[in-house]
């Protein structure tokens, strides 16, 4: 017999066209600040994809686009905060622009122990792009330098983050309604 999923409840929290408006937004930022530079995009997987594709198309900078798999949730709710790092770049870092795209900076395990990963290899700079920003639940120092959305301590799904790899299709950002 196959476990069926739990239904679950996602409310809309962002819109699809609020999220467009801000990709553009993000993107003439970050062009004006990377003007006359080649930028190395790192998506975190698997939550950046959706954000890091629309995001790209937007840019006026030439890039190069890699990936890390890392994470601090697995299929949990709640961080442990161990990062495991399942697929690492293939890209040249030092000397570089590094541009790190990540989907939620929630509790900032992830991210930090991804950033301090490519500062040993000596980049010329290194930022953050995160769509979404958590900050209530941030247990490491660790802040992102380009934000598309301040969001509220409710687990957020959809545009790419998921919970235990469901909802990542939503074109819109949700939350997941607590049952009771």
């Amino acid at each position: 017999m196959r476990n069926k999923a739990k239904p679950v409840k996602v409310r809309p929290l962002i819109s699809a066209e609020r999220i467009r408006r801000r990709v553009r937004e993000l993107a003439k930022e970050i062009s004006r600040d990377y003007a006359g530079k080649e930028v190395l995009l790192v998506g975190l997987l698997k939550g950046s994809w959706v954000f890091l594709a629309d995001l790209v198309r937007c840019l006026e900078v030439p890039v190069q686009v890699d990936f890390i798999s890392a994470a601090s949730y697995g299929s949990r709710k709640e961080s442990k905060g161990l990062v495991r790092v399942d697929l690492d770049l293939r890209a040249r870092v030092k000397g570089r622009d590094v541009l790190v795209v990540e989907d939620i900076v929630d509790t900032g395990f992830t991210l930090k122990s991804v950033l301090q990963r490519l500062k040993r290899r000596r980049p010329k700079s290194v930022r953050v792009c995160a769509l979404l920003d958590k900050p209530s639940r941030r247990k490491v120092e660790v802040e992102p330098d380009y934000v598309g959305f301040k969001v509220p301590d409710r687990f957020i799904v959809g545009y790419g983050t998921d919970f235990a790899e469901r909802f990542r299709q939503l074109p819109y950002v949700g939350y997941i309604e607590e049952e009771g």
